[in-house]
């Protein structure tokens, strides 16, 4: 399947689309008083740096992250997001990325929380490190576990506020993380219907994420949104990535009109040959 330790991978085309709409539906989350809870259920190492040898050995944030950083009139939505990417790196050079967990820690409020998973030793042992003080302590909203994600996420719901957006993006180095995403996706609505879920997956040339996708129709959601960005024809050889997508329940109501404002402009931005394009489709009552 994937293999897809983060570090290599930091700041390519799928963070950017995978963090660019996790912004969107934290800033909405932001609109409203009461407190929420932020669930990464894969949260890797937290941050990572541009310039060392993993992050070099493919250069993806090249046809990623860093065609968007200083490009102009773009929508704001997308410009929020870039403008967030940019206070992490100074002097307008692009040498950090920070993952999905520090992308809703830049986001979220003093009275949310934050529930971190990472079952990788070493990436746990990175984002403790990421997320601790001087004194090496965590901040009282963030918890951090050494554990599965899809087990741990039975833990957090419902979530005391009553209102959270969970983030599941495995690895997909299994071809079962397919199936656990449908099976903690059906759990996951029996204990808290109202959450708002967000699954990213990859555009392969397997039938998994087509068949995952299927899956997730049959649940026969209320409210759902499915975005996919293909960034280049399918390889001949049959591997890699040509793409990757967001399939979300109960999503903000905005976010259809948000995404056909800016999806053009970032496919074209992101693009690697002429086949590249986005495909969107939702029901939100």
């Amino acid at each position: 399947m994937l293999s897809y330790r983060h570090a290599f991978h930091a700041g390519n085309h799928a963070d950017v689309l995978k963090h660019y709409v996790l912004s969107v539906v934290l800033a909405y989350f932001n609109e409203k008083a009461a407190p929420y809870f932020y669930i990464d259920t894969h949260a890797g190492a937290g941050m990572y740096a541009l310039r060392t040898e993993f992050a070099q050995k493919n250069a993806e944030f090249e046809t990623g992250i860093a065609r968007l950083i200083h490009a102009e009139n773009l929508p704001q939505s997308l410009a929020n997001y870039v403008a967030l990417i940019q206070e992490f790196n100074q002097n307008n050079r692009l040498t950090l990325y920070p993952g999905s967990p520090k992308i809703a820690d830049s986001l979220i409020r003093a009275k949310d929380k934050m529930r971190l998973f990472e079952l990788h030793p070493n990436d746990y042992a990175l984002l403790l490190q990421n997320f601790s003080n001087e004194n090496g302590k965590l901040d009282n909203a963030v918890k951090v576990n050494q554990q599965d994600g899809f087990a741990g996420l039975k833990a957090c719901l419902p979530p005391p506020t009553k209102r959270s957006a969970v983030l599941i993006d495995p690895p997909y180095e299994q071809k079962e993380d397919y199936q656990r995403v449908v099976d903690c996706i059906q759990d996951s609505l029996k204990r808290f219907a109202t959450g708002t879920f967000i699954v990213w997956y990859p555009l392969l040339q397997r039938p998994e994420p087509a068949q995952m996708l299927a899956d997730l129709a049959k649940l026969n959601l209320k409210n759902w949104l499915n975005i996919q960005l293909t960034v280049q024809a399918p390889s001949a050889k049959g591997f890699g990535m040509h793409g990757n997508g967001m399939f979300i329940i109960n999503p903000p109501y905005i976010l259809p009109k948000l995404l056909n404002e800016s999806m053009p402009i970032l496919t074209n931005l992101l693009s690697l040959d002429d086949t590249s394009n986005y495909q969107l489709t939702s029901h939100i009552t």
